[in-house]
């Protein structure tokens, strides 16, 4: 013990301001990529892989089982090659939020105002009809992957149009809207379910898309029950469920960040 407090203090006598600031910037960097991580599926996995470890190395030492501690130690390595493969969607959302600069949303702030406005009232009356509806609101990650797979449209968005498209007879209602800005780029698309099945397991494979296409993405995704008619937003892989009109326009306006008091219900536009 008072070998390895000498060699404690030699070391912490050696560190200078480089030292402590990269020792910082690496503590930042794993306790941001543990902050990615947090309830999901790859945390547990982490904590798996975590445990065998440190069981297999105190055993390893304890029982003096030369076999197990060198096949540990020769494991490390593969470790570090399959971690970019087993988080592969953590480290891709990882890039995407790093790369995430905030200059389009400035650029389009009227857009996104417009929108808003025409996706609440949407969404309230497709609930009061219960039409089942998701609507995907692109931000700063491209969708274009996801718009191949439906039929692109690229027109103004509108209440009148979105509720056509999710008409129960519609050729184009089985599926996803994606917006961008104030344009309707596709409908009938498919987007990829949530690989969280214990976290969606009450929900249909509506809900699941929606949920799943803001796991990979940083989209925002709006569900509407065919069932039930209930209205949830979906965003970084969460689901916030019963939502009405004012609570739905206090979210969207938090997260494009655009004053609420500038938006006008597209009731009231159209009686102006």
């Amino acid at each position: 013990m008072s070998d390895l407090l000498v060699t404690v203090g030699a070391t912490l006598g050696r560190l200078d301001a480089r030292g402590v600031l990269d020792i910082l910037i690496i503590a930042s960097i794993f306790y941001w990529l543990l902050l990615l991580l947090r309830r999901t599926t790859a945390m547990s996995l982490l904590r798996g892989i975590v445990i065998i470890l440190v069981v297999g190395f105190v055993l390893s030492n304890a029982l003096q089982l030369t076999m197990v501690g060198w096949i540990l130690r020769n494991s490390v390595t593969g470790l570090l090659v399959a971690i970019p493969i087993l988080f592969q969607p953590e480290l891709r959302r990882a890039l995407e939020s790093v790369g995430r600069t905030g200059f389009r949303r400035w650029v389009e702030g009227s857009a996104w105002e417009r929108m808003i406005d025409t996706v609440i009232e949407a969404a309230r009356i497709l609930s009061e009809r219960r039409y089942g509806a998701i609507l995907v609101l692109e931000r700063e990650t491209g969708l274009k992957e996801y718009i191949g797979t439906g039929i692109e449209m690229d027109a103004t968005a509108s209440v009148e149009l979105l509720l056509s498209i999710f008409f129960p007879n519609s050729a184009l209602h089985d599926g996803a809207v994606i917006i961008r800005g104030d344009r309707i780029i596709a409908a009938a698309c498919v987007l990829p379910l949530s690989e969280n099945v214990s976290a969606t397991a009450p929900w249909g494979t509506r809900h699941r898309a929606a949920i799943g296409i803001t796991e990979r993405t940083d989209a925002t995704s709006i569900v509407i029950s065919e069932e039930t008619g209930n209205i949830s937003l979906c965003t970084s892989g969460r689901i916030v469920t019963r939502l009405d009109e004012a609570r739905l326009r206090r979210v969207l306006t938090a997260l494009y960040r655009v004053p609420a008091t500038r938006f006008t219900p597209a009731w009231r536009r159209s009686r102006a």
